[in-house]
């Protein structure tokens, strides 16, 4: 009786390691999907944008522009990867009214993590817009560098 047990239970072990092993291969082989970068870009903008663009993408009022349908946040990637990378500097009116406040330069985030705060910005705050890659903030970057 104590062998039919034992080889339930080491039956039942190796299956399990199977499923989890399997999963963790899941996990391992599709890191980069458009929802993990949305989930990785939440932390990020919780950590560096939520206190001037607010919790809903909203911004404050004359001071930092909300993220909600703009074109700076649908619009050229690249126009957006600069703005986190180099900062921003000058009035800008959206919707009517104007915002002046200035954004530092975010160029200590890796690609990645822009790529994904910029992603999980525009597919949050009602936007619908196509992720951004961490190649094209490479792309980007490099191009600043030179």
């Amino acid at each position: 009786m104590n062998i039919k047990i034992t080889g339930l239970f080491l039956a039942s072990f190796i299956l399990l390691f199977n499923v989890l092993h399997a999963q963790t291969k899941k996990q391992v082989t599709h890191p980069n999907t458009v929802g993990t970068s949305i989930a990785r870009g939440k932390i990020v903008y919780t950590n560096v944008c939520l206190a001037c663009h607010m919790a809903d993408g909203g911004g404050v009022p004359n001071m930092n522009p909300p993220l909600i349908n703009t074109t700076y946040v649908l619009g050229n990637k690249a126009a957006l990867i600069k703005i986190v990378l180099h900062g921003f500097n000058e009035d800008v009116e959206i919707n009517g009214k104007t915002f002046s406040n200035t954004m530092s330069a975010h160029d200590d985030l890796n690609d990645r993590q822009i790529a994904d705060v910029l992603t999980y910005v525009r597919h949050s705050f009602d936007n619908k817009a196509s992720a951004v890659k961490a190649t094209e903030v490479s792309k980007v970057r490099t191009v600043a560098k030179k």
